[in-house]
């Protein structure tokens, strides 16, 4: 695996190092994690602005409405009722 510098402030490292023995895992797995969480993060904040711009549109926020009525009626196809597929 290929390897960078990070150039770091003292408290950031101070916490990624905390961070680390209290985990017990390196501070490069630490701060994999830490990156994963906030790209995830960011994703999620992503989609909340595109849903806000689509509710300011009234007649797009309906189809978008209505469609997701429409493929909720889908959940449960082809499952038996205790949410099984079939045999």
């Amino acid at each position: 695996m290929a390897s960078s510098m990070v150039r770091v402030n003292d408290s950031a490292r101070m916490a990624l190092k905390a961070l680390a023995e209290q985990s017990g895992e390196t501070m490069g797995a630490v701060l994999e994690k830490a990156i994963e969480c906030y790209r995830r993060q960011r994703i999620l904040e992503q989609a909340n602005c595109a849903y806000a711009a689509l509710r300011k549109d009234p007649q797009a926020w309906r189809e978008e409405t209505e469609e997701r009525q429409a493929w909720a009626g889908t959940l449960a196809d082809e499952l038996d009722g205790d949410g099984n597929p079939p045999e």
